[in-house]
């Protein structure tokens, strides 16, 4: 992750929750009171976002002590202590909330990533994710995608061409939605086009797309898409592929899958944070 729109979020973060002060914490202890704390694991899963902890206890204090015992991307188990730190245990309170929302956020979407990735198993077929992401959480959710095994789709509206069915009902067909697109952006930026039939599977190979999505469409029709599609471009299924019936497109021969559900609708790993002498 970039560290220096790390900070930056994470100063947002911490203002938005702690306001003007912690005024649980500051009448409890004093500025001279000094703890220690763990991050505990307490579920099965995918540790993501361990930076998070580093960058955020800087802001408050760069002396705090912060020593990890995970890499993100690891396999962790339940009673996993992922991280210690130790300094003003006011520092660590105030900070304990955000980061470990955000800690485990990126876990979750880590962890239901890697089990798409295995259960669809495949050695050609790529795993990725969508622009469903939490508004101001894009760039760490993207991250908690690879720490699972998936790849990252586009970034934003910026960053590629996706044509869907409303660009090119506008413009009357995929191949004059394409050619208007060739015809005013550079050769770096790719074109995908979204498609449903075989006929416009057909369309969108001839127009000269660089990338063709096949929507909402069974195995079996990605399976025959596909072998419609030369190998120079890019297939890509979406839409009604689930953990539950992701496996059945292990075989058909599509260069990605990608999946929304994995940020709209991932659960978070359960983690706490436990100062030393406590009870949580």
């Amino acid at each position: 992750m970039n560290s220096i729109k790390l900070k930056m979020l994470l100063q947002q973060f911490f203002i938005e929750d702690i306001g003007e002060r912690d005024i649980t914490s500051e009448t409890i202890f004093s500025e001279e009171s000094k703890g220690c704390g763990q991050f505990v694991v307490k579920e099965d899963g995918i540790i993501c976002g361990l930076q998070v902890i580093k960058e955020g206890y800087a802001i408050f204090d760069p002396s705090i002590d912060v020593i990890l015992y995970a890499n993100d991307g690891d396999q962790v188990k339940k009673g996993d202590i992922i991280a210690s730190v130790c300094g003003p245990i006011t520092y660590l309170l105030s900070g304990e909330r955000v980061i470990l929302n955000l800690l485990q956020r990126m876990s979750g979407i880590a962890t239901i990533t890697k089990k798409a990735v295995d259960l669809l198993n495949s050695d050609h077929t790529r795993i990725c994710d969508t622009r469903k992401t939490t508004p101001g959480l894009r760039m760490m959710e993207k991250y908690a995608i690879r720490c699972g095994g998936g790849y990252n789709h586009r970034f934003g509206l910026y960053d590629g061409v996706m044509l869907k069915d409303n660009h090119t009902a506008y413009l009357g067909s995929i191949t004059k939605a394409i050619q208007t697109m060739k015809q005013q952006l550079g050769h770096m930026v790719k074109i995908e086009v979204e498609t449903e039939t075989k006929e416009e599977v057909i369309e969108a190979v001839n127009a000269g797309a660089d990338i063709i999505l096949f929507d909402n469409c069974t195995p079996e029709q990605v399976k025959e898409y596909v072998s419609l599609v030369p190998d120079h471009i890019i297939t890509e299924a979406s839409g009604g592929i689930t953990l539950d019936n992701i496996a059945q497109y292990r075989d058909t021969g599509v260069d990605y899958i990608s999946l929304g559900m994995l940020t709209h609708s991932a659960n978070a790993l359960d983690i706490s944070f436990n100062i030393s002498g406590g009870k949580k």
